[in-house]
């Protein structure tokens, strides 16, 4: 090939655009695909992002630890690139993010969506130097956590006495032991044939839960607070991303993570937790299954059972530099929970 042909090659490369850069995320998370999550909140996240980004955005979902390990471990992998973006609680990774911690303590989320809300306020106001090592896209709760037992029917503080109960997080374990009930961690995938085979009496769980993992086939009986009222405990949850990836998109694909995280996700994500509360309630009814309420003086009982929790983590935070009073203080008062 002549010098003539080889210029008119260079030219010629130099004429054509660059080809825009695509990317695949993989979407790692701890509970079946089925799950309203991953169906009605995270899939269609992507789509949106894979419209407007004229097909150059991806997903590829992980759901039930597909890429391994533990729930508790999926910070990890997100933080290491295993995962792009994970949905997990932090809570699953125990004293790793005591700040975030807070909105976890007795008798702070209500509902979802004002609960998201709420949540977010706060980890932008005193939980953020914690999460410094990722690119978060959105925090949540579960909206409260009802009790569904198996044989008991739980009424009130005396009938907690002895319950074998699963918990979620650790600050909902000690306030199952506050309350006078025995916590027991597992997996979320291992808690319905623990009750069928009665490892445990039942669990603490969000009604978002109550259907997909089939908890309501085992546990027949569900009490919660009444209607506006908070729950004994709350699952802090969050969408991570790893923060290298994030970093070397090109900014028209970062502006656009951007546009549809942040606010917009955590109220996605509170609407759907609340309409699959909805939801939940209306199918443990058709099943046969109670749904109790606690009265007003039980759940003044109950504050008062568990109010040792936040002292306690109070203290616990101190140890690791954090004001702790402040912190659940901030956090009530963003929650209106006071």
């Amino acid at each position: 090939m002549n010098i003539k042909n080889l210029l008119a090659m260079a030219v010629l490369g130099a004429a054509l655009p660059a080809v825009a850069q695509e990317v695949t995320l993989k979407i790692a998370h701890f509970l079946p695909p089925a799950v309203p999550t991953q169906q009605k909140v995270l899939m269609p996240w992507c789509e949106e992002m894979k419209k407007e980004s004229g097909g150059r955005i991806a997903c590829q979902f992980f759901p039930a630890m597909q890429l391994g390990g533990t729930p508790g471990q999926l910070v990890d992998q997100v933080k290491n690139g295993i995962a792009d973006v994970v949905w997990t609680a932090p809570g699953y990774s125990a004293g790793r993010f005591p700040a975030i911690e807070a909105f976890e303590l007795p008798f702070m989320v209500a509902d979802a969506t004002s609960g998201s809300r709420a949540v977010w306020k706060y980890y932008q106001q005193f939980a953020q130097p914690e999460f410094s090592a990722y690119k978060v896209l959105a925090f949540h709760v579960d909206g409260g956590q009802a009790l569904n037992t198996a044989s008991k029917e739980v009424k009130g503080l005396a009938d907690w006495k002895g319950l074998k109960v699963r918990s979620s997080t650790r600050l909902g374990a000690k306030t199952i032991a506050a309350l006078g009930g025995a916590p027991v961690a597992m997996p979320p995938a291992q808690v319905t044939e623990a009750i069928s085979k009665g490892v445990v009496d039942g669990a603490l769980g969000a009604w978002e839960m109550v259907v997909p993992t089939k908890l309501s086939e085992v546990a027949k009986f569900h009490v919660q607070p009444p209607a506006g009222q908070p729950y004994p405990t709350a699952t802090v949850l969050t969408v991570l991303m790893n923060k290298q990836k994030y970093d070397a998109l090109p900014a028209d694909l970062k502006a656009i993570v951007d546009k549809h995280s942040g606010a917009p996700l955590v109220d996605r994500l509170g609407t759907v937790f609340d309409d699959e509360n909805k939801a939940a309630h209306k199918k443990v009814l058709s099943l046969g299954n109670k749904i109790a309420e606690y009265s007003p003086a039980e759940m003044d009982a109950l504050r008062k059972a568990s109010a040792t929790v936040q002292d306690e983590w109070v203290k616990q935070v101190k140890d690791k530099g954090l004001d702790g009073a402040r912190l659940a203080e901030g956090a009530r008062e963003i929650a209106g929970k006071r």
